[in-house]
């Protein structure tokens, strides 16, 4: 049973990852008592974003390597320290840790910058809206409702899965699409591992993997991989890591005890098929804006992507709705791309606010 509203916010912003966050500080130091739907653990809505299932990163300006961990520690409230990753090992300097800012620890910096302007933060979903009229309706997934005057969709891209019947069969059994969660299991070090894809992503899983597989098969589609160059220098460079060129996976393999025990590859050039032994399978092929819980209720792109209908704005299609980082972009998908355009969303709502309420 749905419960009323207490009263009507000046902005809601759905999502917590780059664009999220940035959005909610900016809007915050405007003082417009922004609200952020964090989301539950859902695929639709990952609590801190994507980059909760990346390790360090290493091309978010203003964080090079360095001691972290220690500023990390003393920015972030105490009881969240349990969301913190392990400092990764084999960087240490003058006794501390030394490495670029992990991704979980980039997010929780984030947060708390929100936090410490007011924000206030809701570790719920948003399932469903109504953008009819003004001020907006949306319904959450414990059954409330919240009434915004302006609205910011911030709820990025989730990762894609082959789509075989048999890779649904083992997923959780050796079949993953983020190493940076599952990678360190027991089951998968020291043992042969196959990442399916060739951009960015599967070229980092893959060097990522290597940290615990005995070797790598990065399989993909064609002859040359679509990554950056220096992302595919060092794929190709790194020793643990074998290239499996115009092949596709055609089956997962394996049995109710084991789980993913083997793939069988099928060529792209008519060469026939193959079996690898493999402990995991990790997808890394792309991603799918997380935009369900609209119900086509604001326009997309042919990819599903929210569509922007100003030239260098975040407008969406209905008035008042804004959108910032992933979900209304398919082709940078960047972290310093996603917060820019969240700082981006919460000017363009502060203004329409001031133009419409006053």
């Amino acid at each position: 049973m749905e419960t009323g509203p207490a009263n009507v916010e000046k902005v809601v912003i759905i999502g917590s990852g780059p664009a999220g966050w940035s959005a909610a500080i900016y809007a915050a130091r405007a003082n417009l008592q922004p609200v952020v739907y964090e989301g539950t653990v859902k695929p639709e809505m990952i609590p801190l974003g994507q980059l909760a299932f990346t390790t360090e990163v290493e091309n978010y300006p203003g964080f090079p390597f360095g001691n972290v961990r220690a500023f990390i520690e003393s920015a972030v409230d105490e009881d969240r320290h349990y969301n913190l990753p392990p400092a990764p090992k084999g960087h240490v300097k003058n006794g501390a840790p030394h490495y670029a800012v992990q991704g979980v620890e980039l997010m929780e910096l984030m947060k708390q910058q929100a936090l410490n302007f007011g924000t206030r933060v809701i570790s719920d979903d948003i399932v469903d809206v109504d953008f009819s009229g003004h001020p907006f309706r949306l319904h959450t997934g414990e059954g409330g409702i919240a009434v915004a005057q302006s609205v910011i969709v911030a709820t990025g891209a989730r990762a894609n899965y082959v789509g075989l019947p048999s890779e649904d069969a083992y997923k959780n059994r050796g079949v993953s699409a983020c190493a940076v969660c599952d990678g360190a299991l027991p089951r998968f070090r020291n043992k042969p591992l196959v990442v399916v894809g060739g951009g960015d992503s599967a070229v980092e899983e893959a060097t990522y993997l290597t940290n615990f597989a005995s070797k790598v098969y990065l399989v993909h589609r064609r002859d040359e991989l679509r990554a950056s160059k220096i992302m595919q220098k060092r794929a190709l460079e790194n020793p643990k890591i074998e290239m499996t060129w115009n092949t596709v996976v055609a089956e997962c393999l394996g049995n109710e005890k084991e789980g993913l025990t083997a793939v069988r590859l099928a060529s792209t050039v008519g060469a026939g098929e193959r079996t690898l032994e493999t402990a995991g399978m990790f997808a890394a092929i792309g991603h799918t804006p997380n935009t369900a819980f609209l119900h086509g209720k604001l326009a997309t792109n042919e990819k599903g992507y929210l569509k922007l209908t100003k030239p260098f704005r975040t407008n969406t299609s209905v008035e008042g709705v804004f959108a910032a980082g992933d979900v209304a972009d398919d082709y940078y998908r960047q972290a310093i791309t996603s917060a820019g355009s969240g700082c981006m969303a919460a000017l363009d709502a502060e203004r329409w606010l001031a133009e419409h309420y006053g």
